[in-house]
């Protein structure tokens, strides 16, 4: 089975933001699309993702920042279909408030397919010690940090994507 991987953009973004990853992926082999999510609270944009992405098993959802968030919470919902989630530079608190991290992680352990972070340690939306906390929840997960880089994956994007279609491909039935 071939993924189709549908990625959402951070909270400031566009879809047309997340082309460098889509072109990315689909010159990994795998079927990509950015979708375009509504500058609202993450729970909210949930059915937006669900009118975008077909429930389908072969599709993956996932994106950067918010996109990711709201992807997870959709991923979250009982009986979602997706075979995978991406979440790149996941916003696991608000700035200066990494106490919110338990509300913004409390869906998790509802997740059930196989999830991949991607996170800079400098992230100033995701400690590094309360994003490798928080992850121990996900029943599936696998974690990469990336040295001196903050809530962008731009300067490692190759290697990133390499990461993805990795898991993608392990992931696979």
């Amino acid at each position: 089975m071939r993924f189709h991987v549908y990625l959402g953009h951070g909270a400031s973004g566009t879809a047309a933001t997340m082309e460098p990853w889509i072109g990315g992926l689909r010159a990994r082999g795998f079927a990509a699309d950015a979708i375009d999510l509504p500058r609202r609270r993450a729970e909210d944009a949930v059915p937006a993702l669900h009118a975008a992405v077909p429930a389908s098993a072969d599709a993956v959802v996932g994106g950067h920042s918010y996109g990711g968030r709201v992807a997870s919470l959709a991923a979250a919902e009982p009986g979602a279909p997706y075979a995978a989630l991406i979440l790149l530079s996941y916003p696991l608190h608000r700035p200066g408030g990494p106490e919110t991290w338990a509300a913004r992680t409390a869906h998790w352990p509802a997740i059930r397919c196989p999830v991949l972070l991607l996170s800079g340690e400098s992230d100033p939306l995701a400690r590094l010690e309360l994003l490798r906390t928080a992850v121990a929840q996900l029943p599936r997960a696998e974690l990469h940090t990336y040295p001196r880089l903050g809530h962008t994956l731009g300067p490692v994007r190759d290697d990133a994507l390499d990461r993805v279609a990795r898991f993608l491909e392990a992931a696979a039935p």
